[in-house]
């Protein structure tokens, strides 16, 4: 087959695909990552690029909007290479850095968890004095080494590799028989990962990994003493294969590499950020033995390469919920080879280990008082218990929360809208930006103010439709749907109107039904009250922006106090690391996984009731929103509910 080549402008990247290629495809080995998510489906429309020069084979133009196919636009996922050709790509279609969650708010922890039992993390030092061989004392240098690490360690049957087998009888010589011996030590492991002389002793470090769907955060740890180094964070390189879990498990199922890309795709990331990370520390690869990781579970199972084909198939069942220690060789990871890389158990195919490390740093199960643990993001994933139970269940809220599916939704980058202001009587906007740019768009912490913002001042009713006879020129009809002007394209960073319309309106409210179903779901389940659960522990990138208030406005969260919620912001790294340098820890999360009960939520009809009742602002049941009251909008029979006091 012939290949062709394409060159990508304005970054000037080059590659030689075969004919036939799609050029989502051909950006993605040229480094180019575009914004997909749909997954190259073509009903995004987000990858939009123009063909400067050459030849191409135009499928489809998806849902591409109107103005950009005038404007000479094709839809990356459905133009296929012909020949050689010269692509120009918009900022808006490419995904690049944005604002990561790579540190966490302080959670409350005991010291038992701070460190575990006697400081001893899962790779650890110990300094040896080997007894040197003679005539009579001929025991070999490897029944000499395990004899000593018995004798410090007080524990057998350690491995050891070929790789520093092979260098074991110089070094010890090298070292006059005093050596500095790295142990990985996990449940139904030991093994002796580097000897090196005494006088050339060496610090272990780890790496504490959260693997989300939307981002990857990276934490370089000090294993001698505990302390996180340097952190990173970017987004999943895998979103150009789709937004959310169930878009990336079909492209890995019915694409013929699919499976392979996503894995390269995770495992680059990583890689990225841990070298940037080593570089800018003065750390060497080779000193960097462990590698603890907290994901969902279909991202586990693409980190590992594992087809997560069944898990969106009935009954959704996963290949593995706890995953023994893989070789870092085996994985690909830019550290030791030697070294072990770990995943945390899952408990279900929709609640993961990102989850179980979130529940063992919240501590939910050490407490006697009933407290309510959720993430949100693509997914809403819940957990509500205590030190005698635990029950947990997932609903997709799809990628309203992360800007997918929204007109002019973003990620929390530079220029996305986060906080806004509506002047009731002018209905005038102020927005305020991630990093205090001129606005590009609008991300989901904006889109919960907006929400919020919109209800309140009458503009869409309890439905969430628009409220049509208001007298301003920022609420207008356009292509056959209604849409309301958040920002001028005077005042943008783009040159466009930035409006909210109609359907993304929907979008959100089904979102946040989902996540309000859930946790109603789940309280039935246990047959509690709302105000029964004493505490509401959020945790993720999104909940660490989220404004706890206007969440209980649209009905996203329960109205209780205040004072029960918590941040605790990236609990899935914040988790990675405590087992990283606890051994309780990390056996303490295998012991929650077990102990959780997962409720299916497709079984039966509660949640499909709770998200019908859950797709109004805020809920069809105001008396569960007991601390909002009545406002009069003006129009007759119509009232809106707002926060007490606004």
């Amino acid at each position: 087959m012939s290949t062709h080549e394409v060159i990508f402008y304005p970054d000037q990247r080059s590659v030689r695909v075969p004919t036939g290629t799609s050029l989502l495809k051909a950006a993605a080995r040229a480094g180019i990552a575009l914004k997909s998510n749909c997954g190259g489906n073509g009903t995004c429309g987000k990858c939009a690029v123009k063909v400067k020069q050459g030849e191409a084979n135009i499928e489809s133009f998806g849902n591409l909007p109107a103005r950009l196919k005038k404007e000479g636009y094709v839809l990356a996922c459905q133009t296929y290479v012909q020949g050689n050709l010269e692509v120009e790509i918009p900022p808006e279609a490419q995904l690049r850095d944005h604002q990561v969650l790579v540190d966490y708010k302080q959670a409350v922890l005991t010291e038992r968890r701070q460190r575990g039992p006697e400081g001893f993390p899962l790779c650890y030092q110990v300094q040896l004095e080997l007894s040197s061989p003679t005539l009579t004392e001929n025991s070999s240098d490897l029944t000499r080494l395990e004899a000593a690490v018995y004798q410090k360690t007080g524990k057998r049957d350690w491995d050891i590799s070929l790789a520093v087998l092979r260098e074991l009888p110089e070094i010890l010589r090298t070292g006059q028989w005093k050596v500095q011996v790295t142990l990985v030590e996990v449940p139904g492991r030991r093994e002796i990962v580097k000897v090196v002389p005494t006088g050339k002793a060496v610090t272990p470090y780890g790496l504490a990994v959260d693997i989300g769907t939307t981002t990857v955060v990276v934490h370089l740890v000090n294993l001698e003493t505990g302390q996180i180094v340097d952190r990173n964070g970017t987004y999943n390189r895998q979103a150009q294969f789709g937004d959310d879990v169930i878009s990336r498990i079909i492209y890995a199922s019915e694409e013929k590499e699919g499976l392979e890309e996503l894995r390269e795709s995770v495992v680059q990331t990583i890689n990225e950020l841990t070298e940037d990370l080593l570089k800018r520390n003065g750390v060497p690869r080779e000193d960097v033995h462990l590698a603890v990781c907290a994901g969902n579970t279909t991202m586990t199972h693409l980190f590992m390469g594992i087809l997560p084909k069944y898990i969106r198939l009935e009954p959704y069942i996963p290949a593995f919920s706890r995953i023994p220690p893989v070789k870092v060789s085996q994985v690909g990871l830019k550290i030791n080879p030697e070294g072990w890389v770990l995943n945390f158990p899952a408990v279900a195919s929709y609640v993961g280990g990102d989850i179980v490390a979130g529940v063992l740093v919240s501590g939910i199960a050490d407490s006697e008082e009933i407290a309510l643990f959720v993430d949100i993001g693509t997914n809403g994933e819940m957990v509500l218990g205590n030190k005698d139970w635990l029950v947990s269940c997932a609903c997709s809220a799809g990628p309203a929360f992360e800007g997918g599916g929204i007109t002019w939704g973003m990620r929390a980058m530079p220029g996305a809208i986060e906080r806004l202001e509506i002047e009731p009587e002018t209905f005038e906007v102020k927005v305020i930006t991630v990093g205090d740019g001129k606005p590009v768009g609008i991300c989901g912490s904006g889109l919960i103010d907006t929400l919020a913002k919109l209800r309140r001042y009458g503009i869409i009713d309890r439905s969430g439709n628009f409220e049509r006879d208001l007298s301003t020129p920022r609420l207008r009809e356009k292509d056959g749907e209604w849409e309301f002007v958040l920002v001028w394209s005077r005042e943008s960073g783009n040159g466009e109107d930035i409006v909210i319309t109609q359907s993304d309106i929907k979008n959100i409210l089904r979102a946040k039904a989902a996540v309000f179903a859930g946790i109603r779901s789940l309280l039935k389940a246990v047959q509690l009250e709302m105000d029964q659960v004493q505490k509401v522990i959020i945790a993720g990138g999104f909940g660490n922006y989220l404004n706890i208030a206007d969440a209980v406005e649209i009905g996203l969260l329960p109205d209780l106090p205040e004072e029960r919620y918590e941040f605790i912001g990236n609990s899935a790294v914040k988790g990675a690391y405590l087992s990283l340098i606890s051994q309780e820890a990390w056996q303490e999360a295998h012991e929650l996984a077990k102990k959780m009960t997962y409720l299916e939520l497709s079984v039966g009809t509660d949640f499909m009731e709770e998200f019908v009742s859950a797709s109004f602002l805020p809920h069809t049941d105001l008396s569960l929103f007991p601390s909002l009251v009545h406002a009069v909008s003006g129009k007759e029979g119509n009232t809106h509910w707002t926060a007490a006091g606004n």
